[in-house]
């Protein structure tokens, strides 16, 4: 069998790639399974430096490798340059901190016994990715595994493939054997295969739907499943922000960047009834502002939805909230003629019966509503079944913060919004997921400790 790779920007049809029966499969795990002990055993100064290289290699092949994220998924060619240096920049963050959290950690040096913990590999690890940044979500997991000594089986989604393809060549061309990063070609069905085999631990990224299925089906293994799902991610403007056009800019960037399709996108956003109209108006000017076209041509701001069976759900969604006594606010008219585009949606009038403000969209539409008073904006904003990120926008430090100590997300903003830092842990709750990527968490994540009892 085979899949078809299309350009969402202009329908036509890139490639076709031999998707891996299940049988080669799970050739592909024996074979890793082989070669997990000797990369184990490789000194860590050695793995770190296959990894250096597929750093700079990504430097070197940025413009190709932007080309093809750009053409296959469809954002704009800057957000894809942008991509490929963020996740240089988490790379870069592993290979500094690598040594001191897989170092051995002694607990006791002086006594009759001495005690200390070891760091060992899970072993075979299943890494199955994302199409909307494929790079970074990506990187988040491969690159601790495979400096902590384990050996993955990548599976790229069916949607990014041919990033995925190249991750696995220029990290093969770096010097990580082949049976140590082995790429899966397909979709659902190749996923699970690998739900069936007898691997060390699994880490997915996506939707609450696979993720929970996932989780179900591995939970007899007794093996660590990490889940980066998605969100409905809230902001809330306060009545004290000093400067409301800037505001409603990076509320807006935070909607429609990747075209809405980021899991921490803005996707619910609360405003003070003392700024609200003053908000409204500052972000339909900001919106007007937005080009949608080409991802190729410099300057656009929003390119096509990648998955064309997504539109039906953003529409859907949006429907509702107009059949419910929703108000467009703003929505864009002058639409490509081909390619799989959807408006920039804005909707005021919103309240919590309404899709739009309770089902994760992943499209670049947004509710805003208006809200009394702080208690007010906590508890819709606490109205969810996700718990990924939650933003406050103001000038009283204590009082977001007072705000934003209820928030039951792993993530939250002062004055920003849809941003990850390879430092600090990325995390979910509810739907949002289980397990923490990035910072020394996310290396720890794919270490088991050992503890040592040392006497004599």
């Amino acid at each position: 069998m085979y899949i078809q790779i299309n350009n969402p920007a202009t329908e036509q049809l890139i490639t076709e790639l031999k998707t891996d029966s299940a049988k080669i499969i799970k050739e592909k795990y024996a074979k890793c399974r082989n070669a997990q002990p000797a990369w184990a055993a490789l000194p860590l100064q050695e793995r770190l430096a296959c990894i250096s290289r597929f750093h700079a290699l990504l430097e070197t092949n940025k413009g190709m490798l932007a080309d093809a994220l750009t053409s296959e998924v469809g954002k704009p060619v800057q957000q894809s340059y942008n991509e490929l240096n963020g996740a240089r920049a988490r790379i870069q963050y592993f290979l500094d901190k690598a040594e001191k959290y897989l170092a051995d950690e002694w607990v006791m040096e002086d006594g009759l016994t001495k005690e200390r913990i070891s760091f060992e590999p899970l072993g075979v690890i299943a890494n199955i990715s994302a199409w909307n940044y494929p790079y970074l979500v990506g990187v988040n997991v491969f690159i601790p595994a495979l400096l902590a000594g384990n050996v993955v089986m990548y599976k790229p989604s069916e949607f990014a493939l041919l990033t995925g393809h190249h991750i696995g060549s220029l990290l093969h061309k770096a010097g990580v054997p082949a049976d140590v990063f082995q790429v899966i070609t397909g979709a659902g069905e190749a996923g699970a295969v690998l739900l069936n085999l007898s691997l060390n631990g699994y880490f997915f990224t996506g939707s609450y739907a696979t993720g929970k299925r996932i989780a179900e089906v591995v939970a007899g293994k007794m093996v660590p499943v990490q889940l980066e799902l998605g969100g409905k991610d809230p902001l809330y403007v306060m009545d004290d922000v000093a400067d409301i056009q800037t505001v409603a800019a990076a509320a807006l960037e935070g909607v429609m960047y990747n075209a809405g399709q980021s899991c921490c996108a803005v996707e619910r956003i609360y405003v003070h009834e003392g700024v609200y109209d003053a908000f409204t108006k500052a972000i339909k000017v900001e919106a007007a502002n937005m080009k949608m076209g080409d991802p190729r041509e410099p300057g656009t701001d929003l390119g096509p939805i990648t998955r064309p069976s997504q539109q039906t759900t953003l529409w859907q969604q949006v429907q509702d909230a107009l059949d419910k006594g929703a108000k467009i606010l703003f929505q864009t008219t002058d639409l490509p003629s081909t390619g799989s585009y959807y408006p920039l949606t804005l909707l005021t009038n919103v309240k919590h019966s309404m899709r739009i403000m309770r089902e994760e969209s992943f499209g670049p539409i947004v509710g805003i509503q208006k809200v009394k008073d702080d208690a007010e904006a906590i508890a819709l904003m606490q109205d969810t079944e996700y718990g990924l990120t939650a933003a406050v926008y103001g000038t009283d430090n204590a009082r977001a913060t007072n705000i934003m100590r209820e928030m039951r997300t792993g993530t939250v903003y002062f004055n920003c919004c849809d941003r990850v830092s390879a430092g600090l842990p990325w995390s979910g709750r509810g739907h949002s997921g289980m397990g923490s990527t990035l910072s020394y968490q996310g290396i720890r994540a794919f270490v088991q400790p050992k503890a040592w009892h040392l006497r004599g």
